[in-house]
């Protein structure tokens, strides 16, 4: 076998007189492809894992990673005492994961030792932290150089790089931010909701019979990718007290779910959710479910 090193990030190897090329998130139809129409399936509060009620993973986002997950997202807050940013779920008192810059040492990492994967993080500001010190926790991780930054912020929908041109920049990580995003000052951290708009979350119908767009208020579906939050809760004896139905999982990511969700949100929009967001995306089948909504 004889490697051809070509200026492309893409490994082209020449066996037994045909040529074999180096897929882009596992897939080598998807290097050809535009960011802004490739579907992902997400992992809803990445960084909290565990078994207790306010955990939303149970694998670690390396695992995450390692098994197909190329969209994480997680909660911050400011850690007391400390001050730290922190991923935390609702507040570092109820669960704390951690320092940001901890997580984002964990994805460089990953991303170090996978070339040809482009991973995107959503992360949501629950303390309006100054920009700032996002910057800097990332800057702390060292995956900063990683990052890719629009040629004009905000990016149109349809002048999005392929992943292939994505890969063959270095630029392998996409970054959104909920709230104080600000391009000026940090530019390859973008709004998130100058580029997506999201479903209702807080879901309890196991049904997901809805696919109305909920944030940012009275926003249009033109322009914009989208987030489907497809993440099932139970109601704790009506009190209004919400926790991720870890029982049902299993249904709630299976192919059969995720697609009927997807396809009705495909019929309001006319076209496929960018990212189906997940709990537990050790259970179910996850990875199917992206690769029917990425199918041609």
């Amino acid at each position: 076998m004889v490697l051809i090193n070509l200026r492309l990030s893409c490994i082209l190897f020449l066996a037994s007189g045909s040529l074999i090329l180096a897929a882009c998130n596992g897939h080598e139809e998807l290097c050809s492809r535009q960011y802004s129409k490739v579907s992902f399936v997400g992992a809803h509060n990445s960084p909290f894992v565990g078994c207790l009620p306010q955990q939303n993973q149970e694998w670690s986002v390396t695992r995450q990673l390692n098994n197909g997950i190329r969209f994480l997202q997680g909660q911050t807050h400011r850690a007391p005492v400390t001050g730290s940013l922190n991923f935390c779920h609702t507040s570092c008192f109820l669960e704390n994961a951690g320092k940001v810059t901890h997580f984002l040492r964990k994805v460089k990492t990953w991303l170090d030792v996978n070339p040809n994967e482009v991973v995107t993080l959503l992360i949501t500001n629950g303390d309006s932290v100054p920009i700032a010190d996002f910057d800097s926790a990332f800057n702390r991780s060292g995956i900063t150089h990683y990052a890719y930054i629009p040629p004009i912020s905000p990016l149109a929908i349809n002048a999005w790089p392929t992943l292939q041109e994505l890969i063959n920049a270095g630029t392998r990580l996409i970054v959104f931010l909920d709230s104080g995003a600000n391009a000026t000052e940090v530019p390859y951290i973008l709004d998130e909701f100058e580029y997506y708009f999201e479903t209702p979350y807080d879901q309890t119908d196991c049904t997901f019979s809805q696919c109305k767009i909920d944030r940012p208020s009275n926003a249009s579906a033109s322009g914009r990718m989208y987030l489907v939050n497809h993440t099932l809760n139970i109601n704790l004896l009506n009190t209004g007290i919400l926790v991720p139905d870890r029982v049902a999982a299993a249904t709630t990511n299976s192919l059969a779910s995720i697609d009927a969700q997807a396809y009705l949100c495909s019929s309001l929009y006319g076209r496929k959710p960018n990212v189906m967001l997940l709990d537990f995306v050790d259970k179910g089948d996850v990875i199917g479910a992206q690769n029917v909504l990425n199918a041609l």
